[in-house]
C-alpha cells in the first residue's frame, strides 16, 4: 500500500528576490507547488509562507511552524519550487536533506530541479546548495554596491523618516519638512545652543510631557504596537539620553545624508556593527535643513569643549573610580562655570538622568575640589606611615582589613556553595535529557532546545564557579596582599598632587554617599576609599 502524504507547500520570499518580479513571487510560487500537488495526487495538509525572510536565516516562523508540525506527525512531506526556496545556507541544507528528513521519513520535493527523496537525490544537490550559497553572498554584494550608487546621488534610504521629517510622496526616497513634529527638533536644537547637556534636555522633553518619535510613529502608522499598545501614558514621552544625543549630533538636520555608519557582520549573519567614522557615505546638501548649519556647528563645538574639559587630567583623574554608595551607579561630572567663582562637581548618574520623579535614587552631590582634598590627604597620611612606620602600617591594615575580608569570605562563599548545588543539578538534568532522547520519549526539536539551554548554563555556572574560587582565594591572601598595596604606596613617596596613575594604582573605587546635615544645620557626607588589595581602611 502506497503511503498516504500530508504536505506542507513551503513558500520563501527574500527582500532581495523582490527584484527579479513574478518569476519567484509567492504567488508564482504557489501556483506551481498547488499544481504539482494536484497532477500528484498529494494531500495539503497546510501552507506556509516566508515573505521577506533570507535563505540563510532558518529561523523564520513559518518554516519554524512547519518543522513544529513535522516533529508532531502532522506532515511527512515537503515541496518547495526549488532547493534556494527551502534555504541558502549549504551546512544546513545538508543537515537537513541528509539526517533530520530521512530520520523522521520525511519526503522532501524540489518541484523546478526534479529533486524528490523517495526517488532518490541527484548527486548534484551538495553543489546545488553550494550555488544557492554563493548566490546568496554575491546578491549581498550587488545590494551594497546597489545602495552605494543611491547613497551617492542623495537617496534617502531608510523604513521611516527622521524626527521633523517626512517621506516626499512626489520624489522617491527624498525627505521633506514634517511641519507637524519639526517643533521638536527646533526645541531640542535650541535648549543645546543654550549650552544644555543631553541629560537636562532629556529630563525637560520629559517634564513637558513632548512625544517621543517612536510615539509619534505608533499613533500615525500603527508600528511598533508591541511597545506602546497596552503601555502606560508616560511611555508616550519616555525620551532617553541617548536618543537626545543622536538628534543633537545627526547631520540630517543640516541638510546632510550620512549612510554607512552600521554594517552587518557578513552576508550570514546579521548581527550590526558599527564601522568606523571614516568609512561613513556622507553627501550634503539632499534636502532642506531644519536647523542652521552655523547653529549645528557651534553645539557640535560645544559638546567637544565639554568632553575635553572632562577628559583633562584635572576633571578626569577620578574616571571609572566613583561610585554612588546607595544605587551603584557611576557618578558623572558637571561643570558650573556661572559666577565669579567656577567649579566642577559630581553626582549620581542615574539621578542626573531621571531625577527625582525617577525614584531610582538621591543626588549624592559632591564638589570636585573637596573630594580632591579628601583623597589627597587620605594617601598623604598612609604614604607618610608607609616610609616612618612601615611595620605599625602593615598591623594596622591587617588588623582593619580583616573584618572587611572576613564578611566578604563569607559572602562569596555561600554564593560559591549555591553555584556548585546548582550546578550539580543542572548536569543531572542534562543527563536525563539525553536518556529521554536515547529512549525517545522527547522529541529531536526538545531535545536540542533543553541540550542548549541546559549547556549555556553549564558554562554560565562554571565560570562564575571559576570566578568565586579566585575571589575567596584573592579574600585570603591578607598579609601578602598588605604588603603589596604597602610597596604601591612608597611607589608615590610624599604625594603633593593627584594623578590618574597614583589614583588607579592604589584605589579600586570610591563610594559617595548622600549627604547629611547634623544637629547644628552642617552638611556632612561619607567618602568610603576602597583600596586596592586592601579594601576599606578603618
Amino acid at each position: 500500500m502506497k503511503q498516504p502524504y500530508n504536505t506542507a507547500l513551503y513558500m520563501r520570499l527574500s527582500q532581495d528576490d523582490r527584484n527579479f518580479g513574478d518569476s519567484v513571487s509567492i504567488e508564482t510560487q504557489k501556483i506551481v507547488l498547488r499544481q504539482y500537488a494536484h497532477d500528484n495526487g498529494l494531500l495539503v495538509v497546510d501552507e506556509y509562507v516566508d515573505d521577506g525572510w533570507s535563505g540563510t536565516n532558518f529561523d523564520r516562523p513559518a518554516f519554524q511552524k512547519m518543522m513544529e508540525d513535522v516533529e508532531s506527525g502532522r506532515i511527512n512531506c515537503i515541496v518547495t519550487k526549488d532547493l534556494s526556496r527551502f534555504g541558502r545556507e549549504h551546512v544546513m541544507m545538508d543537515y537537513y536533506l541528509e539526517f533530520i528528513f530521512p530520520e523522521k521519513h520525511i519526503r522532501y520535493i524540489a518541484v523546478a530541479e526534479g529533486e524528490d527523496t523517495e526517488k532518490g537525490l541527484t548527486d548534484f544537490v551538495p553543489f546545488k546548495n553550494l550555488f544557492n550559497e554563493w548566490y546568496a553572498k554575491d546578491t549581498s554584494r550587488k545590494v551594497k554596491a546597489a545602495l552605494r550608487a543611491k547613497f551617492s546621488v542623495g537617496e534617502y534610504i531608510c523604513a521611516y523618516a527622521p524626527l521633523g521629517y517626512k517621506k516626499d510622496p512626489e520624489v522617491k526616497n527624498h525627505l521633506i519638512i514634517d511641519e507637524e513634529t519639526r517643533w521638536i527638533v527646533e526645541k531640542i536644537f535650541e535648549y543645546a545652543s543654550h549650552g544644555w547637556g543631553a541629560s537636562k534636555i532629556t529630563r525637560t522633553l520629559r517634564e513637558e510631557k513632548v512625544p517621543t518619535p517612536g510615539w509619534l510613529n505608533y499613533t500615525r502608522y500603527g508600528t511598533f504596537a508591541n511597545i506602546y499598545a497596552d503601555a502606560p501614558e508616560e511611555k508616550s514621552w519616555a525620551w532617553t539620553i541617548s536618543q537626545v544625543k543622536s538628534i543633537v549630533h545627526d547631520e540630517v538636520y543640516i541638510g546632510n545624508s550620512v549612510h554607512g555608519q552600521q554594517t552587518t557582520i557578513s552576508y550570514k549573519n546579521k548581527k550590526r556593527i558599527r564601522k568606523p567614522e571614516e568609512f561613513w557615505f556622507r553627501v550634503e546638501n539632499t534636502h532642506e535643513a531644519l536647523v542652521p548649519k552655523e547653529v549645528f556647528e557651534r553645539i557640535q563645538e560645544q559638546i567637544e569643549r565639554r568632553r575635553r574639559k572632562m577628559k583633562n587630567a584635572t576633571t578626569q583623574i577620578f574616571a571609572g573610580l566613583l561610585k554612588c554608595a546607595d544605587c551603584g551607579w557611576s557618578l558623572s561630572y558637571a561643570y558650573h562655570d556661572g559666577g565669579s567663582r567656577p567649579f566642577g562637581f559630581y553626582n549620581c548618574t542615574a539621578y542626573r538622568q531621571f531625577g527625582k520623579k525617577g525614584n531610582l535614587c538621591t543626588s549624592h552631590y559632591i564638589r570636585y575640589d573637596i573630594l580632591y582634598e579628601y583623597v589627597l590627604s587620605q594617601i598623604k597620611h598612609w604614604s607618610r606611615l608607609a616610609q616612618t612606620d612601615e611595620r605599625g602600617l602593615l598591623e594596622h591594615l591587617l588588623e582593619s582589613g580583616d573584618r572587611e575580608k572576613n564578611a566578604a569570605l563569607k559572602k562569596r562563599t555561600f554564593e560559591l556553595t549555591k553555584t556548585q548545588k546548582r550546578k550539580a543539578e543542572v548536569d543531572k538534568l542534562f543527563a536525563r535529557v539525553y536518556e529521554d532522547r536515547v529512549n525517545e520519549t522527547i522529541s529531536e526539536q526538545n531535545f536540542m532546545m533543553l541540550s542548549q539551554k541546559y549547556q549555556n548554563e553549564q558554562a554560565e555556572l562554571t565560570e562564575k564557579i571559576e570566578k568565586l574560587t579566585a575571589e575567596i582565594s584573592e579574600v585570603k591572601q591578607t598579609e601578602a596582599d598588605a604588603e603589596k598595596w604597602i610597596a604601591l604606596l612608597k611607589q608615590f613617596s610624599g604625594p603633593d598632587k593627584l594623578d590618574a596613575t597614583l589614583l588607579n594604582t592604589l584605589i579600586e573605587k570610591i563610594l559617595v554617599h548622600e549627604a547629611e546635615k547634623d544637629e547644628n544645620g552642617l552638611r556632612t557626607q561619607d567618602v568610603d576609599i576602597h583600596y586596592r588589595f586592601v579594601g576599606k581602611i578603618a
